[in-house]
């Protein structure tokens, strides 16, 4: 079938905050016809689907609700020019830059001289996560979760159980208290919550929802919805716990078959594309941002650092640069404890406006992170403590004394 073509200087596939940021920073920095693809009916992406407070700190330099966050960045993106079409979606790509696009007015290919991905993350469900049990209605995952709530105004009622202990499983209760269900606990395997202290106080005194720790859901059972959830403690013992709804949280991972289907290097840490500190991917004109490539920060830490790749874009679009990723580039690797870093490739002699980040798989005390390639320590750095689900913003300016030929490696000593 025969597709109508459309010409455009950028394309930005993904309208949530990461993306409607680089959209806004691209047609500031005058790349043209901006457009912005989403395949939602609306943009503004998650942020409008969370009605509690929180959001925009960082990058709008106030605190929003979720829905009025999301409208900000929307007006904002619309306010300079940028061409938003939702319930779009690209489905391929014909050639490097040309990507196929199903929408309200059928079917469309849509040329951009650049390209940014900004396609975020998802919550891994219930099934890869790999806890077995009957399949009955009432798992979520918090983003399933607020579709129904919010969206869908649909109900629910009862007890629920919250698998995970980081940021977004605290947003899940603020949504089950706003549909009535009361939450039994939050569960996490891990020694400890991955919260901000305030939010962790605020939902065991405020909320009076307490948090078990190193304690895993080993099963699920109900016939028609969910009756109960089975409990591994750390004493070896179990318990089954009667609740009916089961939320899990967290554990995210890139919507990156977009990344793939465009033959990107896909980083084995963040499992979204390989990207250098401007979000310059190994295909040329083609960036990432957002939680496609570091999953998953908040939404006004994705919206900044968004920021920033859209005007190196804009930049590369002026500039008519023939590559994308310096050809020199090394990569970034990780040591175990360590699960990931972004950037996580390096041009010679080249850094950025954004710090990196760093996350790990175990709690660490003062750990002493040193960046070293070959034999040269390229930098060493002390945070006060590194925590799961949770970034640590490690200072780039050693990236400057990074050279051609070894990899980068960060380990911790």
């Amino acid at each position: 079938m025969t597709r109508a073509v459309v010409t455009v200087d950028a394309l930005v596939v993904g309208a949530g905050p990461a993306g409607l940021a680089a959209a806004t920073a691209l047609q500031a920095g005058g790349a043209g016809h901006v457009m912005v693809l989403d395949r939602e009916d609306e943009a503004g992406g998650t942020p409008r689907l969370c009605e509690h407070t929180g959001f925009g700190l960082r990058d709008l330099r106030r605190i929003l609700s979720g829905p009025a966050y999301a409208r900000r960045w929307v007006e904002r993106a619309s306010a300079g020019g940028v061409d938003i079409r939702t319930r779009s979606m690209v489905t391929a790509w014909a050639a490097p830059g040309r990507a196929d696009v199903t929408g309200p007015d059928g079917l469309l290919q849509v040329e951009a001289r650049a390209v940014v991905l900004a396609t975020g993350a998802r919550e891994r469900p219930r099934a890869a996560r790999l806890v077995p049990g009957t399949r009955p209605s009432g798992i979520f995952t918090t983003g399933q979760l607020q579709q129904w709530v919010h969206r869908r105004h649909l109900p629910l009622t009862g007890r629920a159980i919250i698998v995970g202990a980081e940021h977004v499983s605290y947003s899940a209760v603020l949504t089950l208290r706003e549909a009535g269900v009361r939450t039994v606990a939050l569960v996490t395997d891990l020694p400890n919550t991955q919260t901000f202290r305030s939010f962790d106080l605020a939902t065991r005194v405020g909320l009076r929802v307490p948090v078990w720790t190193r304690t895993a859901v080993t099963g699920i059972t109900g016939r028609d919805r969910v009756e109960a959830v089975l409990l591994r403690h750390p004493d070896g013992t179990g318990r089954t716990v009667a609740v009916d709804v089961v939320v899990f949280s967290g554990d995210f991972i890139p919507d990156d078959e977009l990344a793939r289907l465009a033959h990107l290097t896909i980083d084995p840490g963040t499992k979204g594309p390989a990207c250098d500190i401007d979000g310059r991917t190994t295909s040329p004109g083609v960036f990432a941002t957002g939680n496609l490539v570091h999953p998953a920060e908040t939404a006004d830490v994705a919206a900044r650092r968004a920021m920033s790749v859209g005007r190196a874009a804009a930049t590369w679009l002026r500039d008519g640069d023939g590559h994308t990723v310096d050809p020199a580039a090394v990569r970034l690797r990780v040591a175990h404890p360590l699960l990931w870093v972004v950037p996580n490739l390096a041009g010679p002699g080249r850094a950025g406006a954004e710090p990196l980040l760093v996350r790990t798989r175990t709690f660490l005390d003062r750990p002493l992170l040193e960046v070293t390639q070959g034999a040269h320590r390229l930098g060493s750095f002390r945070p006060r403590r590194l925590i799961p689900n949770r970034s640590y913003a490690l200072p780039s300016d050693w990236l400057r004394l990074v050279q051609p030929g070894e990899d980068v490696l960060l380990s911790v000593s």
